[in-house]
């Protein structure tokens, strides 16, 4: 469903090749955002990290060529489109070894959304099922509809991600996609409906969460508009859900993500350079209201003013905030824990108020479905995980802010989907010496296990190098060692010109084989590296959102 009025849903989806002789692999698709606005002519966009644009035919073929580009000046296209490459899916391997996505290209869908380069794509797609790739991803009805079909006469399957977020950061990004037209409108006549910082500035990402229930969308709730967009993806792909469409990730904030807008999307790919704390949102009339309530029914109504005083700015060192830093900061006292359960308490209401939706509107589908959670990993060797807490995740040295996402997860049959799988503690702490991706990503691989829920794991960054594979395969060990069935894929973001390089595909393709090697995945690792689990958790425009591989803009 989707934040617009009856609109066009947005979404991403991933495809798999199904063969028995070799391996094949997961391409996935972006994800498309429609929405509906008031009376307008009719006009959909798609955007994603990879863009498709889908033709009504269903039996439309085509693939990108490894060149990623077949312009209409016959030149190389630098745009990117995100892969997502899927190994082992086919009935006969579906218990071996772990599935590989690749993101496809941003512009794989143009604004019309219409397929673009359909011959360079078909020619990429054979290289990736050659490789062992499975297939990729696409959304907006119509070019969706055309990828969907051609992924099965490749025989490939696709993994969608429904979108409700803006994508890009302003007009002038090639790839931008901001909210519906619609609800920017609702936005406008009031806006609280956006999520608010201590300092007034609005973020314009995603709906807040703290009218979640409330009809101010044209009368509608937006979890009802996340629900009728849904609807309208299952009614429409029906006869593909289960057979070619496998998976369904189910955004939840910005960028897809389970978390608040702390720091702005674009920044997150630099903000563990800065050390950035992040600020919380919670300043929108909304959720004051219900910080408000809260306090007043545990008789501390001066605690439902605001956030925390003292937490300091976007950059300030944590020791240096009254409310961050080590050694009796107020993150410690009774108002810091009343005020951090409420504020992620919130998030995770919202998770699971839309897991529910989602559960019961793919119920029966045979696909499955599944939810990302950030990577916020730049103060996770610090007391208090300032950037973590913001950003909605009560993680700290005392708490444990992920195990109560994946016992939700559980609860509703979802898969957990992470990233950081390639990046290293030693490489990171060179520029940041207080953040862990490896610590943070252990910790999230070991809820998944404790609450014994699939895993669906990401890179960062698009890393082609020998070490960034390796650290992939063992962060994949660490999750699946002593399972019995262990249910892990990943998701490979993205796929560009590079990626074809003579060097770079002998690199891939050895990755790919080393993921989907069962017995080599199942390695023993080394006694150090098991996961410690007790660490001290109806008009008709509309716009078409992508969101591919891990990213999702």
């Amino acid at each position: 469903m989707a934040i617009a009025s009856p609109s066009a849903p947005s979404f991403s989806a991933s495809f798999c090749r199904t063969r028995t002789e070799t391996p094949s692999t997961f391409t996935r698709i972006p994800s498309i955002f429609t929405h509906r606005a008031k009376p307008r002519p009719l006009t959909r966009r798609l955007a994603l990290s990879a863009r498709f644009n889908k033709s009504t035919s269903s039996d439309a073929g085509g693939s990108v060529s490894p060149d990623n580009g077949e312009p209409e000046n016959g030149e190389p296209d630098d745009s990117e489109l995100q892969y997502e490459l899927f190994h082992g899916l086919s009935p006969q391997r579906c218990r071996k070894g772990s599935p590989v996505f690749v993101t496809l290209p941003l512009d794989t869908v143009g604004p019309l959304g219409l397929l673009r380069r359909p011959r360079a794509m078909v020619q990429s797609l054979k290289a990736l099922a050659a490789a062992g790739v499975e297939g990729p991803m696409l959304y907006n009805w119509e070019g969706y509809l055309e990828i969907v079909a051609l992924a099965r006469r490749c025989g490939l399957k696709v993994r969608a991600v429904l979108a409700f977020h803006q994508c890009g950061t302003g007009p002038e990004d090639p790839h931008w996609i901001p909210l519906p037209l619609w609800v920017l409108d609702e936005i406008d006549k009031d806006p609280d409906l956006a999520y608010s910082d201590r300092f007034g500035r609005r973020n314009m990402e995603y709906v807040s969460l703290g009218c979640d229930m409330l009809p101010v969308l044209l009368g509608r709730s937006p979890l009802q508009a996340y629900a009728d967009f849904m609807r309208n993806f299952r009614d429409t792909f029906r006869p593909f859900l289960g057979v070619v469409i496998t998976r369904i990730q189910v955004g939840m904030g910005p960028a897809g993500e389970l978390r608040y807008p702390s720091c702005p999307t674009q920044k997150l790919t630099w903000a563990w350079r800065s050390r950035e704390l992040g600020e919380f949102q919670c300043y929108d009339k909304y959720m004051l209201a219900s910080l408000n309530a809260c306090a007043r029914a545990i008789g501390m109504p001066e605690w439902g003013n605001g956030g925390p005083i003292g937490a300091g700015n976007l950059m300030q060192n944590l020791e240096q905030t009254d409310f961050f830093r080590s050694h009796h900061g107020s993150w410690t006292t009774p108002y810091g824990n009343f005020f951090l359960e409420w504020y992620s308490g919130m998030l995770l209401l919202h998770g699971e108020r839309i897991c529910r939706e989602a559960e019961t509107i793919f119920r029966g589908t045979e696909a499955s479905t599944s939810v990302k959670v950030a990577g916020i990993h730049w103060h996770y060797r610090t007391q208090s995980h300032p950037s973590e807490i913001t950003a909605g995740y009560y993680n700290t040295r005392l708490r444990d802010g992920y195990l109560p996402i994946a016992r939700m997860l559980s609860k509703y049959g979802f898969t957990l989907c992470c990233s950081c799988f390639e990046l290293q503690d030693l490489e990171e702490q060179r520029m940041n010496p207080v953040g862990s991706p490896e610590g943070l990503l252990r910790q999230l691989l070991s809820a998944a296990r404790v609450c014994d829920i699939p895993l669906e794991g990401e890179t960062s960054t698009t890393s082609l190098d020998h070490q960034s594979f390796q650290q992939v395969v063992r962060m994949s060990k660490f999750y699946s060692y002593g399972l019995e069935k262990p249910s892990f894929s990943f998701n490979f973001v993205r796929m560009d010109k590079k990626m074809f390089e003579y060097h770079n595909w002998i690199r891939f393709n050895r990755f790919v084989r080393q993921m989907s090697d069962a017995n080599a995945f199942r390695a023993k690792l080394e006694v150090d590296a098991m996961p410690d689990t007790r660490r001290s958790p109806t008009s008709i425009s509309d716009v078409a959102k992508f969101g591919m591989g891990s990213t999702y803009c």
